[in-house]
């Protein structure tokens, strides 16, 4: 049995795959993504394997129809499943090629890019912590008593990075960019108290924002 550390909420399944929340549960509810890459017992948890095959089935929908995608993740879904967090370089280097006919479809550059937000969410997770005697347990940046959900609502504000840093001076491009990452696979719930969001003058929230996504066909 695969150890909870090496599987992802839908949340972050869907930072890594480069989607929308709403694609991974899509692909699941509709049988798209094989059961092999995920489990469903106390919610939704995706192998790493599988956030791959969600990136290649939604991004690849303008080259391949529906079939010929299901029918490549199918075949690479044992392999897929034995990819973890740790593995190895080697492992995303060997032949991932799928041939059909006339058509090869080649994984491997979706698996380089997969496994590079990854190790991004893996950062931002590191970058963050929370502690009760800081804020009241709000997750801050490491070092600071910054709010991780402040710093990610001004990117999604589209405040640019020059003007974030002048506001938080603790800050630089690489801690805010993890801040939006950690924010956009830890949702807080419910909606966040106006006092737990910091918006520079003249800016405004878009919630419709998010990172490279698209609709499942």
């Amino acid at each position: 049995m695969l150890a909870e550390s090496e599987l992802l909420k839908t949340t972050e399944a869907a930072v890594v795959a480069g989607v929308d929340v709403q694609n991974v549960n899509k692909l699941i509810d509709e049988d798209i993504l094989p059961k092999e890459l995920y489990v469903q017992n106390e919610g939704r948890r995706v192998l790493p394997g599988g956030c791959a095959a969600i990136n290649f089935y939604i991004h690849t929908a303008g080259i391949l129809d529906a079939m010929e995608r299901r029918r490549a993740i199918r075949l690479l879904s044992p392999r897929l499943r034995e990819l973890l967090w740790s593995s190895p370089a080697s492992d995303l280097e060997q032949d991932w090629a799928v041939q059909n006919q006339f058509v090869t479809i080649d994984f491997k550059s979706v698996l380089a890019e997969t496994w590079k937000r990854l190790h991004r969410l893996a950062a931002a997770h590191d970058t963050v912590a929370s502690d009760p005697h800081i804020l009241g347990g709000t997750p801050v940046l490491k070092g600071t008593r910054v709010p991780v959900y402040a710093v990610a609502a001004q990117v999604a504000a589209g405040v640019p990075l020059e003007r974030i840093r002048e506001d938080y001076p603790s800050l630089d491009d690489e801690k805010i960019e993890l801040a939006a990452i950690y924010a956009k696979a830890n949702p807080p719930r419910g909606r966040p108290s106006p006092s737990r969001i910091k918006l520079l003058r003249g800016a405004k929230l878009d919630a419709r924002r998010s990172f490279r996504g698209g609709k499942a066909l």
